[in-house]
């Protein structure tokens, strides 16, 4: 019996490899764990061309969202957003101020941009904030956020 055969991954593993790797790796593990979970496929010709293509249309999708993700970051840039909360004594928010918030600001002025992107901690005091939106992998737009008091 073979001490080892190749796969080609389907999926990331850590400590293996990424998708779309050609792998060396133990028959039993490939046989008994890689396969039946349809994170890998034997090493044939035929799987090496699909995977190699399946590869090439998501580099390509890859690229074409994150040229509209930083097409949408230059336009994020210049937004400025002001809410508007209630405060009590000393200038302290009721509440505070949250990505669902920023989201419906946002939308407002006709961007569109899911609130689990908006990486904001919760604002509690009146100001202005600088608040990193994710739009990709490497694609981060800060937009600034006043938080004025509500008359």
């Amino acid at each position: 019996m073979a001490n080892y055969i190749h796969v080609v991954l389907t999926e990331d593993l850590p400590n293996v490899g990424k998708s779309g790797e050609l792998v060396r790796v133990r028959p039993g593990f490939a046989r008994n764990f890689l396969v039946p979970r349809g994170l890998a496929v034997g090493a044939t010709a035929e799987n090496v061309k699909r995977i190699e293509h399946e590869k090439r249309v998501a580099e390509t999708r890859a690229a074409k969202s994150k040229k509209a993700a930083e097409e949408l970051a230059q336009k994020l840039a210049s937004v400025k957003l002001t809410i508007t909360k209630p405060v009590g004594e000393g200038d302290r928010l009721y509440g505070s101020v949250t990505s669902r918030d920023v989201e419906e600001a946002l939308a407002a002025q006709g961007f569109v941009v899911d609130r689990r992107r908006i990486e904001l901690d919760t604002i509690k005091a009146l100001g202005t904030y600088q608040v990193p939106i994710r739009l990709a992998t490497s694609v981060t737009a800060t937009i600034d956020v006043t938080v004025a008091a509500k008359s």
